[in-house]
């Protein structure tokens, strides 16, 4: 997902689920923050790089292959971006490796999303706008996996745009998908000539990281397409963002309503069309309009919601609270917040990933069993959960 769906689509949810304009935009901020939240702008700031919550183009083309590497770069795309599904599939007569890696495929309504909920339960905005991000991206990223693979990420030749009719007289259609790799391009939507990675066939190439063979399709809300992917025995893929959007969008205000005390209890396949019943028509209208970002239209619907002017988004906009802080005061500031709320996820995906015997997230120890035995930089996470126990 962008901007669009992250950032002001997510200030719609928060406030359809009975926030404050105020709260609405400080969820809002930490759901797209995830996307900004890199090394190299941890390292400017002199913050924890586990707290990373992606990476930069320029950090992945730089990034290790090995084993270590490859543990890095799972943990933050299983963890922020490609949420797996379910770690315990069943995979018959295949090797351990390519069971693993098929473990992580990310689609909604996983065990691990009801565990992201919980975890971001009774805690600080920052921590909900965080799970805000990875639920959206739940749909929008579902059939592709957060760690390097060809035989899971990779696309083929049969790809195609389903072209929805309106009920006015266009039926619906195909069209055959046209891919080049020119990051410099911008997608052109009329020509269905769309932008993805150089096509590797070494296993674990960075160019097969997530959703990069099938570019942006996956990020624009309008987009309905087929593909057949060999994990799925090349059995069609019939993917309907304006669908899952939604679901998406419904299920997020009824995961906010939990937060806040409405709703007893988070169950993941509960959407709460209701609140957003009064809208339905203005939310299909944004979803469904063939656009490269569609953050005007969910700007206007925002505002429209809260009477409240809604910033544009400023990634700059706590590094100086941050940076300027004392240490001892460094953890209450929204940036702050952030770190310790994306630490936190991290370690309870990659947990959840090693529990299962998986160990491309790499080795996660239970502190409260064994003492600290992993990256240095989570010693400020144990610390913080020391200190909210006393």
């Amino acid at each position: 997902m962008q901007e669009d769906f992250h950032y002001y689509a997510t200030y719609c949810a928060a406030y359809l689920a009975g926030y404050s304009h105020e709260d609405s935009l400080s969820i809002a901020y930490s759901a797209q923050f995830v996307d900004h939240c890199s090394a190299t702008l941890l390292k400017k700031v002199h913050a924890p790089l586990a707290a990373a919550t992606t990476q930069l183009q320029s950090e992945l083309m730089e990034a290790r292959t090995d084993l270590i590497g490859l543990q890095n770069i799972t943990r933050i795309w299983a963890s922020f971006h490609f949420l797996p599904y379910d770690l315990y599939a069943p995979v018959k007569a295949w090797s351990k490796t390519y069971r693993n890696k098929y473990r992580l495929i990310c689609k909604p309504n996983g065990d691990l999303i009801v565990r992201t909920v919980n975890l971001a339960k009774e805690k600080d905005l920052e921590s909900v706008g965080i799970a805000m991000h990875v639920m959206a991206d739940t749909w929008a990223h579902a059939y592709f996996a957060g760690t390097p693979s060809q035989v899971i990420n990779n696309t083929d030749f049969e790809f195609y745009e389903v072209l929805d009719g309106d009920g006015e007289g266009k039926e619906t259609c195909e069209k055959r998908i046209s891919f080049r790799h020119n990051p410099a391009a911008k997608d052109d939507l009329e020509r269905h000539l769309y932008t993805n990675s150089i096509n590797n066939g070494s296993e674990n190439s960075i160019m097969n990281l997530g959703h990069g063979r099938a570019g942006h399709l996956p990020d624009y809300s309008f987009a309905h397409y087929k593909y057949q992917p060999a994990w799925g025995n090349y059995e069609v893929i019939d993917k309907d963002n304006p669908s899952d959007y939604l679901h998406a969008f419904c299920q997020m205000i009824f995961a906010m309503k939990y937060f806040r005390g409405k709703v007893d209890i988070f169950e993941k396949e509960r959407y709460d069309f209701e609140a957003a019943a009064e809208w339905m028509d203005h939310i299909h209208a944004i979803l469904r309009k063939r656009q490269l970002d569609a953050s005007e239209e969910w700007k206007a619907l925002g505002e429209e919601l809260s009477g409240q002017e809604i910033p544009r988004f400023d990634i700059h906009a706590y590094q100086k609270t941050y940076g300027e802080a004392p240490e001892e005061l460094k953890d209450q500031t929204p940036f702050g917040r952030f770190i310790i709320a994306a630490m936190r996820q991290k370690s309870m995906v990659t947990n959840a990933v090693f529990e299962s015997g998986n160990m491309l997230a790499g080795i996660s120890i239970d502190y409260w069993k064994n003492g600290f035995r992993g990256i240095r930089d989570y010693k400020k996470l144990t610390k913080v959960l020391e200190n909210s126990m006393k």
